[in-house]
């Protein structure tokens, strides 16, 4: 399996507790270079392979991915904030699916939601709001 994990807004604390155990477990994690608080990759196993994508080409990070898959390793391609925002994962899932690798989505603090916590501000306010476009 191919997790997609949301490393949420920078603050390692707000990860999700599913994202802390993927980390915690992957054989192999493939993270998004200078965008992911190094203290996230804190998390990772000793003696896991942790890959910089930022140089690599999409081949290469679908390359890496599909090898340790078929080795039986645990992959996360870890994304910020949340991968379904910004996150390039479309590309990914069609090469893998193309190649017939299950892979799951898992969501991350958006720094949207982030944001308006370090603000103390609500999007949606009775009578004023109550949509977030």
């Amino acid at each position: 399996m191919i997790y997609f994990v949301g490393a949420g807004p920078g603050d390692p604390e707000l990860l999700t507790l599913k994202a802390a155990r993927l980390l915690s477990q992957a054989d192999l994690v493939i993270y998004a270079g200078s965008l992911i608080n190094p203290e996230v990759l804190g998390m990772v196993k000793p003696g896991a392979r942790v890959v910089d994508s930022a140089r690599l080409t999409l081949e290469q990070i679908i390359d890496l991915m599909a090898e340790a898959y078929r080795q039986g390793r645990s992959v996360v391609r870890l994304h910020t904030g949340d991968p379904s925002l910004y996150g390039a994962i479309r590309e990914q899932i069609d090469q893998l699916e193309r190649l017939e690798i299950p892979y799951r989505v898992v969501p991350g603090v958006s720094s949207l939601l982030a944001a308006a916590a370090a603000l103390g501000a609500e999007f949606t306010v009775p009578e004023v709001s109550q949509s977030l476009i």
